[in-house]
């Protein structure tokens, strides 16, 4: 059987002149089978992008050109559709009659196949941290109706910080994306074979258990330094993909918790039924690795951004919010916590920023008398920040700490850096806040005996 690969590159090679349509190309980044990688610098928009080039030999093939076309169509069809922190962006496409090519966001650094090798591997807390960013993310990609089917290591870019340590991750490489709701016909049985699942080496049409199951082997690699199956040939390796159960990871590497293997062994499963059901499932099961300890915190001693991405989701102010902007909140915000007896706001201050009570309690007072007692997922500070004027700015009350709080505070140099959706998002809230303080004051003096 022949199983086809997508398009994923990522070898660094020598530099490259000249330009890609109106992309300038700065040098090329890596090549492949079927197609090459350039850096390249788009004047109209000011940023450096990756220009994805298929060969123009990899088309004319008379029995693989029109399947590399799809994967090209496949790709172009998400330009400026997917829009995640952990996703890379598709800006443009060109369908060139002799080498069309796919312009994306540019992501420097590696991909986490530099992480696999049994002497580069990650910290086992930091791998379940990427992970579960990258389920999140692929259920985002679900959730447009879109199936990645390639889901592998060379697939998912790592962003380093300035000392090189990984800090976050982005998905790429949309070429064997399978479109629900497309109507065109779209090629079956792509892949990666190490990372496949039983049905789809079958051909099936796949629905999201078989990404997590590609996700699934990822994680199995990253922790272990092997993927879950390894043969000789094709048929050797699909008879264990399709017959054996992976190998413990608590017997690869030291530190493994029977719990981790128990995630990433579900999510292995040979039947799709026998995984987890959907995207969420999947992250919540790792976000709890991490919640009841069953992976050492290492070097991630502070609060992980899984952490606070749930945290967030828990919280009554932000309800109506979707992940992306979640994510852009997580990022944003400026994360603090506050002793007992703190004054979060003083009277008479004047004030600019908000604050959004994410765990623990404040009391509200005016003239020394206590008037409201708010707890997580309420805001405070909001009046001040909303108001038009310097003079509507002074606070009118004490805002003091009564119980350990953590909150999540906003500038309005920070507001401005959030895309216009979540900001509007941002809106809404503080109008249902308005609204229910409002309707308590409005209760207060109808029923003043009630409410006392």
């Amino acid at each position: 059987m022949h199983v086809m690969s997508s398009l994923g590159i990522d070898i660094e090679l020598a530099g490259d002149q000249g330009s890609i349509g109106k992309y300038r190309i700065i040098k090329k980044l890596g090549e492949g089978a079927t197609s090459e990688v350039f850096l390249c610098h788009d004047d109209f928009h000011g940023r450096d992008v990756a220009v994805k080039r298929v060969r123009s030999s990899a088309l004319s093939d008379a029995v693989d050109g029109p399947v590399y076309a799809r994967f090209f169509a496949a790709e172009a069809a998400l330009v400026g559709r997917l829009q995640h922190p952990n996703v890379v962006q598709i800006f443009d496409a060109v369908p060139d009659p002799v080498s069309p090519y796919v312009v994306m966001e540019y992501v420097p650094g590696t991909t986490l196949r530099s992480f696999c090798r049994a002497d580069q591997l990650l910290p086992l807390e930091l791998i379940v941290e990427l992970s579960f960013k990258c389920a999140m993310a692929l259920g985002y990609v679900y959730r447009q109706g879109l199936i990645h089917r390639d889901v592998k290591p060379a697939n998912i870019l790592a962003i380093t910080n300035a000392q090189g340590v990984v800090t976050d991750v982005k998905i790429t490489d949309f070429g064997s994306v399978l479109n629900l709701a497309a109507e065109s016909t779209q090629v079956h049985q792509v892949g990666s074979l190490a990372y496949m699942a039983p049905e789809q080496i079958d051909g099936q049409v796949p629905d999201c258990r078989a990404d997590i199951y590609g996700m699934g082997a990822v994680l199995y690699h990253l922790i272990s330094g092997k993927p879950p199956f390894d043969a000789p040939s094709q048929a050797a390796l699909m008879n264990l993909i399709y017959n054996q159960p992976a190998a413990p990871l608590s017997g690869l590497r030291a530190g493994v918790d029977e719990a981790v293997d128990a995630v990433v062994m579900r999510a292995l499963a040979k039947a799709p039924n026998d995984r987890f059901p959907n995207w969420d499932e999947f992250a919540q099961a790792l976000s709890s690795l991490i919640s009841n300890h069953k992976v050492p915190r290492g070097h991630l001693q502070g609060v992980l951004d899984s952490e606070r991405f749930n945290l967030l989701r828990s919280l009554d102010f932000f309800s109506q919010f979707g992940d992306v902007e979640l994510w852009e909140v997580v990022h944003r915000a400026k994360w603090q916590r506050f002793s007992f007896g703190h004054a979060l706001y003083r009277r008479g201050e004047e004030g600019r920023t908000f604050h959004i009570i994410a765990q623990g309690s404040v009391e509200v007072y005016r003239n020394t008398k206590r008037v409201a007692l708010l707890g997580a997922g309420t805001s405070v500070g909001e009046m001040a920040y909303l108001a038009p004027s310097p003079e509507l700015r002074r606070h009118s009350t004490d805002v003091v700490v009564t119980e350990p709080a953590t909150t999540i505070s906003f500038s309005p140099e920070a507001m401005q850096q959030l895309s216009p959706a979540c900001r509007h998002l941002f809106d809404e809230a503080f109008i249902r806040v308005l609204v229910r303080r409002l309707h308590a004051a409005h209760e207060a003096l109808a029923h003043p005996r009630r409410i006392m």
